[in-house]
């Protein structure tokens, strides 16, 4: 595992095709939410403390980041969908429930799939190595690059990451369009759907 700052470093590396689909406003939005639950697979830390897990267990699958997004995407589609339509800051046309879940699941997942991948580089140099496709697999993968306090991967990959994002930001382009696009016009919204 790399520390705190490799995981965010990783975690904007993985945002960054939000860029493509978001649009800027929807992009800083996604990319915050996927820094907020980079950390998401260490709820272990916490959850050792009450129930019978280890760390770098269950909570360090993909099986356990891909249940945990979908619930979490289908609260906020179910209780959010209202207060992102009623809040003026967002600025966009009628967001759907749809493109709320899309947007919540993606960003825990983007979060979560960052975090594994980055402990997948440096684990087992001080924890235990990950079998991040249990039960599918259950055999520990080990890729080990990166050793956990280096301060060359861990700063230097946020600082890449950090680089990338403000290069993405610069880019003058529009976001694909996609059903999900929030802020899109409802000419483009008409066309996405139509397809």
């Amino acid at each position: 595992m790399v520390d705190v700052t490799g995981h965010l470093g990783m975690a904007l590396l993985f945002a960054a095709p939000a860029w493509a689909v978001w649009g800027r406003r929807g992009s800083l939005g996604f990319t915050a939410f996927a820094l907020v639950t980079a950390m998401l697979p260490d709820t272990d830390l916490a959850l050792r403390h009450a129930l019978p897990i280890t760390h770098h267990g269950i909570t360090h699958t993909v099986l356990f980041v891909v249940l945990a997004s979908v619930l979490a995407g289908t609260v906020a589609a179910r209780y959010l969908t209202g207060w992102f339509n009623a809040n003026r800051r967002i600025r966009s046309t009628e967001i759907a429930s749809e493109t709320v879940f899309v947007f919540a699941t993606g960003g825990l997942l983007t979060g979560g799939i960052s975090h594994l991948f980055a402990d997948l580089l440096s684990a087992p140099d001080i924890a235990a190595p990950l079998s991040p496709f249990w039960p599918v697999y259950s055999e520990p993968v080990i890729i080990d690059v990166i050793y956990y306090d280096s301060p060359v991967w861990n700063f230097g990959l946020f600082a890449v990451a950090i680089g990338l994002h403000l290069v993405l930001v610069r880019y003058d382009r529009y976001p694909l369009e996609t059903r999900y696009r929030i802020g899109a016009t409802e000419d483009s919204q008409h066309r996405a759907s139509d397809d």
